[in-house]
């Protein structure tokens, strides 16, 4: 069972051009669920039936899973089984039905602005490390990539002279400027802390490990947390925290949302305008605390 989820993650790769994490995630659920079948005597997808899948449904259910984490292995059984089905392994599709439980979406945790101050002002820059640290949490926030966007910055994706960054993220390009802070930071990492750690010339991550080797997400997420437990922020915060709150902030301070919407990289409108509505919310506050007749 195993041979056809690494064809159908091939299929992904290679036609639809999915990323790593969609990959590792479809993968990762789809194993789950063999697991599962097999438990169950069932090794030939052949012999997968409606009533089994439901059943894998329910025992994620009872196991206390995530209503998201569910949603996503509903999705991951339906793009698999309808794979499986055009290919003709299977004659039915019986994940054509599944229907995935209601996801509670909760507002994005953002961070106030004299908490972003306080977070950026952990790293200690009498340190490689820290200046490191301090570019990466200045460039997070400066402009409100997603950390696998940084992450797969290469030097030569940062143009220090007139202030912008490069983002490349499956096949799409954008650009995004750069404040002054987060330019002096950026400038300070690459003149003085990058080759402290990169021993080889053909390493062209922006950033690294201390090992000269490319961060990765793991790596960040352990120095995110570090500092926010520094500064006092001892809410759940992820990296995607600083986007949330770089897209609040930028529309609190008069950003206009196409703007906003080009630089977070967002194809629909809609997905930037639920950052519209927490700005609302914030001048609604401000109104009330404010205004003699509210």
């Amino acid at each position: 069972m195993d041979i056809e989820i690494r064809e159908f993650i091939t299929y992904l790769h290679n036609t639809k051009k999915t990323s790593a994490n969609t990959e590792i995630s479809y993968q990762r659920d789809l194993k789950k669920m063999a697991e599962f079948l097999k438990e169950r005597g069932i090794r030939n997808y052949k012999d997968v039936k409606e009533l089994e899948l439901e059943g894998y449904i329910s025992y994620m259910e009872r196991e206390k899973f995530a209503s998201s984490s569910i949603s996503r292995s509903v999705a991951s059984m339906r793009a698999f089984f309808q794979y499986l089905w055009k290919e003709g392994v299977i004659a039915e599709d019986p994940a054509d039905n599944l229907k995935p439980p209601k996801v509670e979406k909760r507002a994005p945790e953002i961070l106030t602005i004299e908490e972003v101050d306080k977070l950026l002002q952990q790293p200690k820059l009498d340190t490689p490390k820290g200046i490191r640290d301090s570019a990466m949490l200045e460039l997070l926030y400066a402009t409100g990539m997603r950390v696998s966007e940084m992450l797969h910055l290469q030097i030569f994706d940062v143009n220090l002279q007139f202030g912008y960054v490069v983002c490349n993220e499956n096949g799409k390009e954008r650009i995004i400027p750069i404040g002054i802070p987060c330019k002096k930071a950026m400038e300070r990492y690459l003149q003085t802390a990058r080759t402290v750690f990169v021993k080889d010339e053909k390493e062209t991550a922006l950033f690294t490990n201390c090992s000269g080797k490319a961060m990765s997400r793991q790596g960040f997420w352990k120095v995110l947390k570090g500092y926010a437990d520094d500064a006092g922020i001892h809410r759940d915060i992820t990296p995607h925290t600083l986007r949330h709150s770089f897209a609040v902030h930028m529309l609190q301070n008069g950003a206009d949302i196409r703007s906003v919407q080009e630089m977070l990289g967002h194809s629909d409108i809609s997905t930037t305008q639920v950052y519209l509505g927490m700005n609302m919310n914030k001048m609604r506050d401000v109104y009330m605390k404010t205004h003699p007749r509210h």
